[in-house]
């Protein structure tokens, strides 16, 4: 199935919304271009990378991640880490 119609099918179960779907995407089916734009930690390093912490809009974020395709999974991955401090070892 294409992301979208997975997406479509989880949130027809009660409690799973988009974000939530985006993440099994990721995780579970490793798909490797999911942009979780809900996703407040990837919202928060989008600002803090690119725009010096300043509020961005969804749009913004969606033209500055168009850069990151085919593997928009992967750089969503890299942004959250770069919110964490502490390196985390494997």
């Amino acid at each position: 199935m294409e992301d979208e119609a997975v997406v479509a099918e989880l949130v027809q179960v009660r409690g799973i919304g988009r974000w939530t779907a985006e993440m099994f995407l990721i995780f579970n089916l490793l798909r490797p271009d999911v942009l979780p734009l809900d996703d407040l930690g990837l919202q928060r390093a989008i600002r803090l990378n690119y725009f010096k912490g300043r509020p961005v809009s969804l749009r913004t974020m969606r033209r500055v991640a168009a850069a990151w395709s085919p593997w928009r999974s992967v750089a969503t991955w890299y942004l959250w880490r770069s919110l964490d401090p502490i390196p985390v070892e494997y």
